[in-house]
């Protein structure tokens, strides 16, 4: 990419989005395409090809896309399936009769069979069954990265997937109906804080391991992988280790400064046993993280403060 190109980021308000929007701007470019949701829906053709018509971007990365955790993929798995393969359906096929120069999609390491060995290496995808509480986000993903392998073999587009750990950081989803482990427990802590509850609660065992990279640092990623990475092959994003949900819930006690307890509820699920992604091929590719956990915590939980307790 020049610092003068057309660069259209999809989904630019939400976690993803705002840090790849971030850092092409601490770069340098210049020429931001974004369009809110009320302004173009990308779940609706006609405005998608109306935009890609009009404005005629050369590089699109693909963050938009209906994301949430257990709780709101077990409650709207009809809502999961048909929004994202609409938009990246959309999208991606607008791109290639755009001429779209490239196109960077992003997946998720739900793809993944349930009980795939660990560490997740990218050659895992569908050799086994998924877990069953994401699996309609989980196949509209694999749809998209077999969407732009296609494109790629019939039409010569240079359209590459990637796919990022759980994430974090500013602009993430702090709603405790619909996030995920790391913002709901944020938010759990701290208004157990101010309301000098005794305990917090948190679903499941504690047991499952998760690995967790701030956003900034999958930002970081995908330009990168942008400007240095053409294949057909999918690219996981990640750290390369993991943490338990327990130790998770006591960093995020102390970041937050609560002096309760903490309860696990076992009667709720637990989800998948482990999640670490083969961070193998990124890092041969000459990309790593370099946001710790302690660091990326600290930096989310002030955002936190500064944006979503101020509005409650």
């Amino acid at each position: 990419m020049n610092k003068t190109s057309k660069i259209y980021v999809a989904g630019h308000r939400g976690l993803v989005g705002s840090a790849i929007i971030r850092r092409l701007e601490n770069e340098g470019y210049e020429n931001l395409l974004v369009r809110t949701s009320k302004e173009v829906d990308l779940r609706d053709k006609d405005q998608v090809d109306h935009f890609f018509e009009s404005e005629k971007p050369e590089y699109v990365f693909l963050a938009a896309a209906k994301v949430g955790g257990i709780v709101a993929n077990n409650e709207y798995p009809a809502d999961f399936i048909r929004d994202n393969i609409l938009i990246q359906t959309n999208i991606i096929d607008a791109a290639y009769r755009n001429n779209v120069e490239k196109l960077l999609f992003l997946g998720s390491t739900c793809i993944y069979p349930k009980y795939a060995q660990q560490p997740l290496k990218e050659e895992y995808l569908l050799t086994g069954e998924l877990e069953p509480t994401n699996e309609p986000y989980a196949i509209a993903k694999i749809a998209g990265i077999k969407m732009c392998e296609s494109y790629n073999r019939q039409y010569g587009t240079k359209y590459i997937s990637v796919m990022p750990t759980n994430l974090y950081g500013p602009n993430d989803n702090f709603d405790l109906h619909t996030s995920h482990v790391l913002p709901a427990l944020i938010r759990k802590f701290h208004e157990a804080m101010e309301g000098n509850i005794p305990y917090v609660e948190v679903w499941g065992t504690g047991s499952p391991k998760r690995e967790f990279l701030y956003s900034d640092d999958l930002a970081d990623a995908c330009v990168y992988l942008m400007n240095n990475y053409v294949g057909n092959e999918i690219v996981n994003v990640g750290v390369g280790e993991d943490i338990s949900i327990k130790e998770l819930a006591q960093k995020v006690k102390e970041v937050v400064g609560y002096e309760g307890e903490i309860q696990f509820d076992t009667s709720k699920p637990d989800g998948t046993p482990r999640k670490l992604v083969d961070v193998t091929k990124l890092n041969s590719l000459g990309w790593k993280a370099n946001t710790s956990l302690e660091n990326g915590l600290e930096k989310a939980y002030q955002w936190f403060l500064d944006n979503v307790t101020v509005k409650n």
